[in-house]
């Protein structure tokens, strides 16, 4: 996938990380056969938010009043896989209870948004199973394959 990042809550976050690991989500869902070989031509848009603006988003568009830490909307055209907007703020406070640490969270929370653009959901029983079964063995797979270190930054 290509990305489009907008920083509007000037969070600190690594660009390259975040488009390998895009692009290594891309190419594991490929090899499941859930998205065509071309959907990594696809553009997402990520954008970051403060605490405000993703629980205006929530309630505007999902009619609940907190912050969230992430939303997913659907791509306007072929040429794009969507927008996910994520709060840095949240996630954070989510990496601390998860032990996965801010990079592993955010992580994580891409994996579940693009499958949320992909058409998976997670409000009955048996659709929160496979979708949260997935999103662990993608995150998984890609700790290992794409790792949680900036490696543009080593060296």
């Amino acid at each position: 996938m290509k990305l489009l990042l907008v920083n509007s809550c000037r969070a600190r976050i690594s660009e390259p990380w975040l488009k390998r690991w895009l692009a290594g989500l891309s190419r594991q869902l490929a090899k499941q056969g859930l998205v065509d070989p071309q959907f990594a031509k696809k553009e997402v848009v990520v954008v970051l938010v403060n605490r405000s603006e993703i629980q205006r988003l929530n309630r505007l568009y999902r009619k609940k009043n907190y912050p969230t830490d992430i939303l997913s909307f659907a791509g306007a055209d072929a040429d794009s896989a969507g927008e996910l907007i994520l709060c840095m703020p949240v996630i954070r406070a989510q990496a601390k209870e998860t032990g996965l640490g801010a990079r592993g969270e955010l992580g994580f929370m891409l994996i579940h948004g693009v499958l949320h653009l992909l058409g998976f959901d997670h409000m009955k029983a048996s659709e929160k199973k496979t979708m949260f079964d997935l999103q662990e063995q993608l995150y998984a797979e890609l700790s290992k394959r794409v790792g949680l270190v900036d490696r543009s930054r080593v060296g």
